[in-house]
């Protein structure tokens, strides 16, 4: 069982080193004024001689979140950068994406969003938060609104949950001079919105603020259109994101954007996941089954003398899944102070006090504290951001699902694999077996069939018989039989005695 565990996890780390890359790396060269943006570009992005490449698709979590921040902080040590985001996502965990986006806007480098595909949700959120925009054709970017994974299906959350994310909307739309009312549409379905024009700009207004607007004001109107219907989110292709100012331009690949911009003579640098990342983000998916393998083992390990193999198996898996939240950023000083101390107060009781009490139910409560903390990157929910208690109760399920796999394993190991240890573990064992053992007190009797007896007890439909002065378990053929009532023997399967009525 130890040799097929090595065999498992050797071919694991081999994938994980094989599929490290390193940063690769290829140069534009200037192609010469562009006849489209020749009039526009200036040489004030000719001194730009870096372009970090960030990836940023798949979903949106804290492995993707601390990925980002290692890539613009790698960014940010070299001279005349910029940072590309290449963004191709569904999105995902809120709180991930609001990490992400305060690494964008907290570094001093410019930065662009690309939109390959789609930037949906929780990528759109990122996308708003660089310096400039830019998509490829048959994109998309929106739908924002917070959503819950319930046993109906996804569920959108209520105000008390899309508030606080409208107002980072409108901090980025405020930033980079975006329509703040096209930007609050993405995340809440409102009253619509219209595109009002008038001769020297356009307005994008809801019913309310046309109604609002002064006579003179209104007298200008040369047309009114609808963009978003009431109760619709608002999802904009890369045509209408670049008519409503959030996209600069549509283009088809990132050297044509730099082209674009100006950015002629920059050197593209692809930043790739390195091998620790990947191995993290293998840790993160395998988080419940290493935490279930873990409990599992140490239970075991407490039922038997002295330590072993399945204690250190247990410490490993959850040592993993701590150190993989530690690379990400979740786990710091406090959840490692608690599953240490622990794993103190459980060793204490496993090697020191008799049975097990008080020391060890606290230690393991204290580790279940510190695993559960070790998957978020706060500790009491905040009412500022009100999808905490939902990331909390979610971590307190999936360490319970582990818990109750882990009893499986537990019952799966002890019942199957546990009386098959001696043929992997050598002995000694005792040779002598119970097989010439005799008893002279006539409680080796076994009817057969045809024989007659009396019930002793009520057979509902099993009970006791008298046969031969001998008390015998049987069954009946499903009928129910009162005490004394006289019965025969009519079938006889190993040691299922069947009886019926006489």
């Amino acid at each position: 069982m130890i040799k097929k565990f090595y065999f498992a996890i050797i071919p694991l780390l081999a994938a994980i080193f094989l599929f490290a890359d390193d940063t690769a790396s290829v140069t534009i060269s200037d192609p010469g004024p562009n006849p489209v943006t020749a009039a526009t570009t200036t040489k004030v992005n000719a001194n730009i001689r870096k372009a970090f490449v960030i990836p940023v698709s798949g979903p949106v979590d804290h492995g993707l979140a601390a990925f980002v921040g290692r890539a613009v902080k790698e960014a940010g040590d070299q001279d005349n950068s910029i940072v590309i985001l290449d963004i191709d996502t569904f999105g995902g965990q809120v709180d991930a994406a609001f990490a992400i986006v305060e690494y964008i806007t907290g570094s001093a480098l410019p930065t662009i969003a690309f939109v390959r595909s789609k930037a949906i949700s929780a990528g759109a959120l990122i996308a708003l938060a660089a310096d400039q925009m830019a998509m490829r054709p048959s994109t998309t970017i929106g739908d924002v609104a917070p959503l819950i994974n319930t046993s109906e299906g996804p569920k959108m959350l209520g105000e008390k949950h899309q508030s606080p994310i409208r107002a980072k909307f409108r901090t980025l739309a405020h930033k980079n001079g975006f329509s703040e009312i096209l930007s609050e549409a993405m995340v809440t379905e409102g009253p619509g919105v219209f595109e009002v024009t008038l001769p020297d700009t356009v307005l994008y207004l809801d019913s309310v603020k046309i109604a609002e607007l002064d006579p003179q004001t209104k007298s200008q109107i040369r047309s009114t259109r609808q963009i978003v219907r009431p109760g619709e989110l608002l999802t904009m292709t890369e045509v209408e994101a670049l008519q409503y100012g959030f996209s600069k331009m549509t283009v088809s690949t990132i050297d044509e954007m730099l082209r674009e911009m100006g950015y002629v003579n920059a050197e593209i640098i692809s930043v790739g996941r390195n091998w620790s990342e990947r191995f993290v983000s293998i840790i993160a998916m395998l988080a419940p089954v290493l935490m279930m393998i873990g409990f599992s083992a140490l239970y075991i390990e407490m039922r038997s003398p002295g330590f072993g193999i399945p204690g250190a198996i247990g410490i490993a898996c959850l040592a993993l899944v701590f150190f993989g939240q530690y690379m990400v950023g979740l786990a710091h000083y406090t959840e490692m102070l608690l599953l240490v101390t622990g794993a103190v107060l459980l060793a204490i009781e496993i090697f020191v006090l008799p049975g097990f009490g008080v020391a060890g139910i606290s230690g393991i409560i204290l580790m279940m504290i510190g695993m559960v903390l070790s998957f978020q990157n706060f500790v009491i929910p905040s009412p500022e951001f009100p999808w905490q208690a939902a990331i909390l109760k979610q971590n307190i399920i999936r360490l319970c699902l582990s818990i109750i796999g882990s009893f499986v394993l537990i019952i799966i190991f002890f019942k199957y694999f546990f009386v098959r240890l001696s043929r992997v573990v050598k002995g000694p064992y005792l040779a002598a077996t119970l097989g010439d053992a005799q008893s002279d007190e006539g409680m080796n009797f076994v009817p057969k069939v045809g024989d007659k007896g009396v019930a002793s007890t009520s057979l509902r439909p099993s009970g006791k018989v008298s046969i031969n002065k001998n008390t015998c378990d049987v069954v009946t053929d499903g009928l129910f039989i009162d005490s004394g009532t006289a019965v025969e023997v009519v079938q006889i399967q190993g040691n299922r005695i069947v009886v019926v009525k006489i």
